[in-house]
């Protein structure tokens, strides 16, 4: 497995799959289950639509809408930076993980950038007659599934279902890594 990701100075973990299958969900119930075990979690989620995290009429983005870029929000409980990309391709993850301290995670779980090069578990649902990603890419190292499938041996199953299955799968893989 080829991992492009120079940038990644801590393990990195990617979650893979056809819009709605539940990559949030799933990412949503295992990031407790591993900050519970001591980890500090960074994500970085790939978004194919455009998005503001700033409202109209709010300061933030109307200095933004001027042209600052840029653009940081503090206060005592969360930072929020907003740049504008000028890019006519697609941010390419390894040029994100620049941007993340890594010094103070112990890992780093990513949605989406699938044909990127990083560790992915795919998570695939039969009953959404999705094609699979895994025969196409050698860098999905598990797939999570909510019904029995017939895998390669390579490929670790995990239960779909089961959060805590794939959290103990996770915190085996990065101990690997460290």
């Amino acid at each position: 497995m080829l991992i492009d990701m120079q940038n990644a100075q801590i393990p990195i973990l990617g979650f893979v799959a056809a819009s709605g299958t539940g990559k949030t969900t799933l990412l949503i119930q295992i990031i407790p289950i591993l900050k519970q075990c001591g980890l500090r979690i960074g994500l970085i989620k790939h978004s194919h639509h455009d998005f503001d995290i700033d409202r109209p009429g709010k300061d933030s983005f109307r200095l933004r809408e001027a042209g600052a870029s840029p653009v940081m929000l503090v206060s005592p409980y969360r930072r929020a930076m907003i740049t504008e990309l000028t890019s006519e391709h697609e941010p390419g993850l390894d040029e994100q993980l620049k941007q993340f301290d890594q010094s103070v995670l112990d890992l780093i779980l990513v949605e989406g950038f699938k044909s990127e090069k990083f560790p992915k578990i795919e998570l695939h649902r039969p009953s959404l007659a999705q094609p699979l990603l895994y025969p196409d890419d050698p860098d999905i190292i598990a797939i999570a599934v909510d019904a029995a499938l017939e895998t390669p041996s390579y490929l670790t199953q995990l239960e779909l279902n089961r959060p805590e299955t794939v959290a103990a799968f996770i915190q085996t893989h990065i101990a690997s890594k460290l």
